[in-house]
Parts: C-alpha cells; structure tokens; sequence
C-alpha cells in the first residue's frame, strides 16, 4: 500500500479518522507556515473541507501548498473528502476541487470524523484502489 496524506485542522475530526483507519499517513501541518513534506511516492490525500458559503475557501491552505510542487502533485493518486453535511451541495467540496484541478478521482466522502463503516468502507477501497495501479 502507498501512504496516505491528510490535513486536519485543530478540530481533530479527520485525525480523528485517521487514528480510527490505523494505516501509516502523514499529517499536514495546521499552521501554512509548516514544512511541507516532500513526496516521493503514489499517495492518497484525504481532506477536509473549509469553504464560505459560496464555496470559496473549500481547501485548506496546507492541502494548497502540497498540491503547488509540481512533484507532489504528480504523486497524488486519489482523494479522500471530508465535511459536514450542513452545507448541503457543498458538502466535502475540497474534493471536487482538488480531484478536478489535478485530474484524480474522489475515492470517497465521508462526515466529520466518519463512523466506523466510513472506516471499514475506506480500509477496503483503499486497498483496492492500490492493487488497480
């Protein structure tokens, strides 16, 4: 399997998740000033979504510098959505606009920190989706 990805704000709902899938991944920084690390594999990105009401904003700042190296980008295989369903059509919108501007599917959607069928659900499909590369 190849890593997973992930930026979780001081919230913790998608570490939260993360702690939950038990899977090696590494963690954005919460703060944009943060390293960013340097991606040297396929990888999976899941991501929160942050976005007024209009959309705008819908992915995190740390997610944005990731995805600006050129390298980085190139490595990113799929992304994970996550949000609250509260904002209805925009409802884990980071992953329409990150899978559109880097032409990567969305694997899967999930609320807040997931339940446990999120979990199993993503545990699965991830194993899949790396045996289909």
């Amino acid at each position: 399997m190849s890593q997973l990805i992930y930026f979780s704000s001081q919230s913790g709902n998608t570490h939260r998740f993360i702690e939950k899938l038990n899977l090696p991944a590494t963690r954005l920084p919460i703060k944009e000033e943060g390293p960013i690390p340097h991606v040297k594999q396929k990888f999976v990105l899941i991501s929160p979504t942050y976005a007024d009401g209009y959309g705008r904003g819908a992915v995190p700042k740390s997610v944005i510098h990731l995805l600006n190296h050129q390298d980085n980008r190139s490595c990113l295989q799929g992304v994970i959505a996550t949000g609250n369903r509260n904002f209805g059509q925009l409802f884990a919108n980071a992953g329409d606009v990150i899978a559109k501007k880097c032409q990567v599917p969305v694997l899967y959607r999930f609320e807040l920190a997931g339940t446990n069928i999120d979990v199993l659900r993503v545990r699965e499909g991830l194993k899949q989706f790396w045996l289909s590369l």
